[in-house]
């Protein structure tokens, strides 16, 4: 049954940077309840699952959402990309549906290409390659009018080393293996996904909530991110003062000098072998710490193509990303 009025309630919100900011700047105690409002309107409106995929984020989502609804079902993708322990956490939980992709990310990099530095550079990568003559394919020209009409930083040239080269390379692996299952149960069981995305990790999805808040009930994919306020530092102190139970693969969570929370272990698992992002980060990498932490899982991923692994280090190396 539709009830309007959660509608009502959700789109009459300030969808502005500013309230985004001062949402973010609220105690825990505070984003709690506004989250568990959001909860609450979603389930008014639809029947519903929570994305789990047993990181730390979906953990806490998914205590939150089950002091409300304890029979909620926690939906887990099981992609073959988490981390053991993550993969063991997660189906260790009660109620959990598992979910398979029909491709494994062997098959998806043949098919397809690797995932390199973000969705949006792979995405404009393979279709520049695909369609040369292309809108797309235009903006890696120099100095092109795309970037001249909105700024540089919206121009593709400084990657037209990278799309010139012989690596495959796509944005597809995430729609193949997260989406497309979440996609066709959620056809099947008419349930309308809860996650645990917060507009603190990414600008889309910070736009994204500007457009519609936490609850996008007019989405052609409704979708709910009752968490998209919060902030990392929220997540830890929420496990940490509610003494939630999580992978082990985060290790402990500790408070440094200046009062800032932190894990021992592992602060982001996702998907052990994407390559989005890693050319920004610090050293040691994921892929240098995956060598200390889970060996075997980073000699299949460096391993030679021909030789049954992945062909990453090759693939790493060309983007200035050191493996060891």
């Amino acid at each position: 049954m539709t009830d309007n009025s959660n509608k009502n309630s959700n789109s009459s919100e300030n969808f502005t940077a500013d309230h985004l900011k001062y949402l973010q700047s609220m105690p825990l105690s505070i984003k709690i309840g506004l989250t568990k409002n959001r909860i609450r309107e979603w389930l008014r409106e639809y029947d519903a699952y929570v994305s789990f995929s047993g990181g730390k984020d979906s953990t806490v989502l998914l205590h939150i959402v089950r002091q409300l609804y304890s029979n909620i079902p926690a939906v887990f993708i099981d992609t073959g990309l988490e981390y053991p322990e993550v993969r063991e956490f997660a189906l260790s939980q009660d109620n959990v549906v598992r979910l398979r992709p029909e491709m494994n990310f062997r098959k998806v990099i043949e098919t397809y290409g690797y995932p390199l530095i973000s969705k949006e550079v792979s995405q404009k990568i393979c279709t520049a390659r695909n369609s040369p003559n292309s809108v797309c394919a235009k903006r890696f020209i120099p100095n092109n009018e795309h970037a001249q009409k909105y700024g540089r930083r919206y121009s593709m040239e400084k990657w037209n080393w990278l799309k010139d080269s012989n690596i495959p390379i796509s944005s597809k692996c995430c729609d193949i293996m997260k989406k497309k299952p979440a996609k066709k149960y959620e056809k099947e069981t008419d349930r309308k996904p809860i996650v645990a995305t917060m507009t603190c990790e990414s600008q889309n999805r910070k736009t994204a909530w500007l457009r519609n808040g936490c609850n996008s009930f007019d989405s052609v994919r409704p979708i709910s991110q009752p968490m998209s306020f919060w902030t990392e530092q929220d997540v830890l102190q929420y496990l940490r003062n509610y003494d939630i139970p999580y992978a082990s693969v985060y290790g402990e969570i500790k408070e440094d000098e200046n009062g800032k929370l932190y894990t021992t272990g592992c602060d982001r698992t996702g998907c052990v072998f994407c390559g989005f992002g890693c050319h920004l980060e610090k050293e040691p990498n994921r892929f240098q710490r995956l060598k200390q932490t889970h060996p075997q899982l980073w000699e299949y991923c460096m391993k030679d193509w021909e030789n049954g692994g992945l062909g990453m280090k090759n693939v790493l190396e060309y983007i200035n990303v050191k493996t060891e």
